[in-house]
């Protein structure tokens, strides 16, 4: 099994040669080495984010041997790179296997990446479980950076700000970033830090819908149906160049939920109305199941039921080290001139 393994890490390596010196010319050394769910080993990704390589897997936890298998292959390949490996196989992704002390040290060290020459920080363990990056949205930042200049921007569902800290690096007037967790807009922030992009970017502490209804000018009513409401920011209604939306699958709230299978449409009109006419809205789903034109149709609907125009549509894939075969990806970027 370990030599199998390894046969398959050693084709990903290979197949990623000319991607791999073309990302570091570009000042960028956080990319995918292995993604199993194509590549040969579903449930199991080995990504590099600068000077460590973070193994995970989703299905069930790696064999001794197989985790020997992995940390040699890339001891050869990546010498002098720690490997560390969390296991999500757990209900919720939670990371389960412990580490010794010597590797808990290693996996909680605080460190910079760089992609397309903007730093972020990252830390292969945390208090929570999914990385500080999402690598396969490295071409909806690389997008946006193309867009950003002199534009206002809205980051929703920001987690750590990767896509805001994008826009500024690329010259946005203003990026306000929207996320219900304070400690990962204080990972943006540290992110902002990293690049000395303080003065330009905005952090706002709420929950996406309280935050859309206001920005849009719907509204957001502080009790509802005889219920107050949780406290939230009180925002002015603003249209701004450049929205990103990029919610998880499922998520289930006080404000609303979030369901990117049944009811995007939910999320989308809000955004849509916090976008400026001849502005930009990229939206993200990242939904395996959901088909990329039936999805499209259900936004182009959504936006005539509020007199909007989607007036162009440019498809973003993820790039090439996250391969995919049959040309359908699971996340799904679409750029909306509107």
């Amino acid at each position: 099994m370990s030599s199998a393994l390894t046969d398959l890490l050693a084709a990903a390596l290979d197949a990623r040669g000319d991607l791999i010196a073309k990302l570091h010319a570009e000042k960028t050394d956080a990319y995918r080495l292995f993604h199993g769910s194509v590549e040969g080993e579903p449930g199991l990704t080995v990504d590099r984010y600068g000077d460590a390589i973070l193994v995970q897997s989703f299905h069930e936890p790696l064999e001794a041997d197989e985790l020997a298998a992995i940390e040699g292959f890339y001891g050869r390949h990546h010498a002098g790179l720690p490997v560390i490996w969390n296991d999500r196989s757990q209900p919720n992704s939670r990371v389960a296997n412990k580490l010794s002390t010597e590797q808990l040290e290693i996996a909680t060290e605080p460190r910079i990446v760089q992609e397309i020459g903007v730093n972020y920080r990252f830390q292969a363990r945390h208090a929570g479980q999914d990385p500080w990056l999402f690598l396969d949205l490295r071409a909806g930042r690389r997008r946006v950076m193309q867009e950003a200049k002199g534009k206002n921007v809205l980051n929703l569902f920001a987690y750590t700000c990767g896509v805001g800290i994008a826009a500024a690096k690329a010259g946005a007037s203003l990026v306000t970033n929207v996320d219900f967790a304070e400690s990962s807009l204080l990972v943006g922030k540290e992110n902002s830090r990293l690049n000395g992009l303080g003065h330009t970017l905005r952090y706002v502490q709420c929950d996406a819908f309280a935050a859309l209804r206001q920005y849009s000018g719907l509204g957001q009513p502080r009790v509802v149906r005889g219920k107050r409401l949780p406290p939230f920011p009180k925002l002015e209604k603003t249209a701004f160049d450049l929205v990103f939306l990029d919610p998880p699958r499922y998520s289930k709230g006080i404000f609303g939920v979030v369901d990117l299978v049944n009811d995007y449409s939910a999320l989308f009109k809000p955004a849509l109305l916090s976008t400026a006419e001849g502005g930009t809205l990229v939206c993200c789903n990242n939904v395996a199941s959901v088909d990329r034109d039936a999805w499209l149709d259900q936004m182009q609907r959504s936006a005539k039921k509020v007199d909007r125009v989607i007036r162009d549509v440019e498809w973003i894939a993820p790039e090439a080290d996250f391969p995919s075969p049959d040309g359908k990806p699971p996340l799904k970027i679409a750029l909306l001139r509107v």
